[in-house]
């Protein structure tokens, strides 16, 4: 398999699974903040110019955090990642969904990317605020709304606990502090040693 990953972006939490489920694959590092996904060498692979992107043993390119991260605990059951049975699979599929779709694009995107919400640069610190109120708020529901015990789902660790984990890791660059239940969550997920390595990797 072949990895393509910008630094600290959303891939991260897709670069916890691949290291969790410990088989080989090639990272291909392209930064966003130089426009590294519009390079052709990135666009031949993935059009959408978005990371994760992941190409398959067989040349096929998945893309979307949520497409890829669910392919990739189904095609390895033996890491665990995400429950067995229709009802645990549809959780974890609707908070990936909430992560991905409303906390890292209404939360964050608003924060590091204002410019793509307002045009008028006078505008864009209220796009920036707005975003970081958003995301207080997105993470104080999912503190209070919290089923599982250490991990984010009752059915134990998946998928959506390395999704959130890329949103706790962005909390610090945007001066948020997560509500203890979310603090508490990464924590134990940087003790993890599958996110030790994809951390490790990203900063080399």
């Amino acid at each position: 398999m072949k990895f393509l990953y910008s630094p600290g972006a959303c891939s991260l939490g897709i670069h916890v699974i691949l290291e969790e489920i410990g088989k080989p694959f090639e990272g291909q590092r392209f930064s966003t903040r130089d426009g590294g996904t519009y390079k052709p060498d990135f666009v031949a692979m993935n059009p959408k110019s978005k990371v994760p992107t992941l190409v398959r043993d067989d040349g096929s390119v998945l893309t979307e955090f949520q497409t890829i991260a669910f392919w990739l605990a189904r095609a390895h059951p033996e890491a665990k990642l995400i429950p067995d049975d229709l009802d645990g699979q549809t959780r974890v599929l609707e908070m990936l969904d909430y992560i991905c779709g409303t906390i890292h694009p209404q939360g964050f995107t608003r924060q590091f990317r204002p410019a793509n919400f307002a045009r008028d640069e006078a505008d864009q610190p209220r796009v920036v605020a707005q975003g970081k109120e958003m995301a207080e708020k997105y993470l104080a529901l999912l503190a209070a709304n919290w089923t599982g015990s250490e991990w984010l789902l009752p059915s134990g660790y998946s998928v959506a606990d390395s999704a959130l984990f890329f949103i706790e890791h962005w909390c610090s660059r945007v001066g948020i502090t997560p509500p203890a239940r979310i603090a508490e969550h990464h924590n134990a997920m940087l003790a993890r040693p599958a996110v030790q390595r994809a951390l490790a990797n990203e900063a080399a």
